[in-house]
């Protein structure tokens, strides 16, 4: 029997459109999946250390930027909050230009160096603003306290300082350390708090 080259067009055709149908399924499945319980989150910094935690007007809601209470921020180790794999890791929007050598040097856009975690049950937590290319690579398992990387001020950023944020279900929500809420929820306002790291569980290297 003869196969033409339409019907073996066609079929390759009907295979692709099946499996983004298929796809498309799977992923409809998981986002429609309700959330896990959430995981024990830790500060994103090293243990013992006190940092500041604060909004303002146009942050956007739930979002959370770090600052040392004492000492300088930039290059201060940034460590995962919960361990997960790692699924974004690089650069978000653009670098600019601000170092330690050059505090006052162009801005970027957005969140600069970053990584992304996916703590499984729909959890995921993001760390914007590194000084550097992230120590891990997309895909990378990490376990609670593993440094991602180090406080710097590329992208969108005024200040050497970590944006965080933890996400449920892929919205926003508001951060949870040690078992407690960080009491930083809207924009409406401009305020801080600080909070004590507990983030201590971790042995291997930090630099």
């Amino acid at each position: 029997m003869k196969i033409t080259r339409g019907r073996v067009v066609w079929t390759a055709v009907v295979t692709c459109v099946l499996a983004v149908a298929v796809t498309a399924v799977v992923v409809a499945v998981q986002l429609l999946r309700p959330p896990g319980p959430r995981p024990a989150f830790q500060l994103p910094v090293a243990c013992g250390e006190t940092w500041q935690l604060g909004t303002y007007p146009g942050h956007d809601d739930f979002d959370v930027d770090l600052f040392p209470t004492e000492g300088q921020a930039w290059g201060r180790p940034v460590l995962a909050s919960y361990a997960g794999e790692v699924t974004a890791a690089g650069v978000n929007g653009s670098l600019g230009g601000r170092t330690p050598d050059d505090p006052q040097g162009p801005r970027g856009r957005g969140g600069g160096y970053w990584v992304k975690i996916d703590h499984g049950g729909r959890w995921e937590t993001q760390y914007l603003h590194l000084l550097e290319p992230p120590m891990v690579e997309e895909g990378d398992r990490v376990e609670t306290g593993q440094q991602l990387g180090r406080v710097g001020s590329t992208g969108d950023s005024g200040a050497p300082h970590l944006h965080f944020e933890q996400r449920r279900g892929m919205r926003k929500v508001e951060t949870w350390f040690d078992g407690q809420p960080s009491g930083i929820t809207t924009d409406d306002r401009e305020y801080t708090v600080t909070r004590t790291s507990g983030n201590c569980g971790y042995s291997g290297p930090v630099e």
